[in-house]
């Protein structure tokens, strides 16, 4: 059964500036459900390319400084703390494939690379923190569905920086191997250039057969 939770004190973000902190974590630590894993996904949107989700767990007092939300992030800021996270954190990635999504939906592909993310710790975590509204289904512990979590948890903010740096690596080298579609610039999001060059081309094996106009090629 799918586990949902509800949006926590509704309202009361909309007005604040959002910073990722170690609240949520530590609540969590006096409860004894410790350790505890932040995760999160890079990549529900694109037309192409997989999924991709990190889990990352730190210890309170070994926390890279300037974690936040991977989309109010630089470049050269997500790769300099993607460094920093793996060297002072636990931290495991797993993703879905194009056909996974197009066979069980992006939702369900995204949620399922967050739990093998989570599987894949090198540490048995106790306790889940995982971005959006839904608890990915199999998890081995408890979890709470955190909204907005990347610009409020440090271990959600340093698992979507992990997961959008090395989606984006991914991509980068799925430009080389399909040069015609520019992956490496757009990461497989929807920009004119792209749907140009499928118009072009047609769909190559990591596009998102599932998705709007690519439909017309299945």
């Amino acid at each position: 059964m799918k586990r949902r939770t509800p949006p926590d004190s509704p309202g009361l973000f909309a007005e604040l500036p959002l910073m990722p902190d170690f609240s949520f974590e530590l609540r969590a630590q006096l409860r004894g459900t410790w350790p505890v894993a932040g995760t999160d996904e890079a990549g529900r949107g694109p037309l192409a390319g997989p999924v991709v989700a990190a889990a990352v767990v730190f210890e309170p007092d070994r926390i890279p400084a300037g974690l936040n939300d991977s989309k109010k992030l630089t470049l050269r800021q997500r790769e300099a703390l993607y460094e920093e996270i793996l060297s002072m954190g636990e931290v495991a990635i797993a993703s879905s494939s194009p056909r996974s999504i197009d066979r069980i939906d992006i939702r369900k592909a995204s949620l399922d690379a967050m739990r093998r993310a989570v599987a894949g710790l090198p540490v048995a975590v106790r306790h889940v923190l995982a971005d959006g509204r839904d608890v990915p289904p199999g998890l081995a512990c408890s979890g709470d569905a955190v909204v907005k979590g990347d610009a409020r948890s440090v271990s959600i903010a340093a698992a979507s920086i992990i997961a959008k740096v090395m989606r984006d690596r991914m991509m980068a080298r799925a430009g080389v191997v399909y040069p015609a579609y520019g992956f490496e610039i757009h990461a497989g999001y929807g920009t004119e250039r792209h749907r140009s060059a499928i118009a072009v081309h047609g769909p190559c094996p990591l596009h998102r057969m599932s998705f709007g106009s690519l439909k017309l090629f299945a």
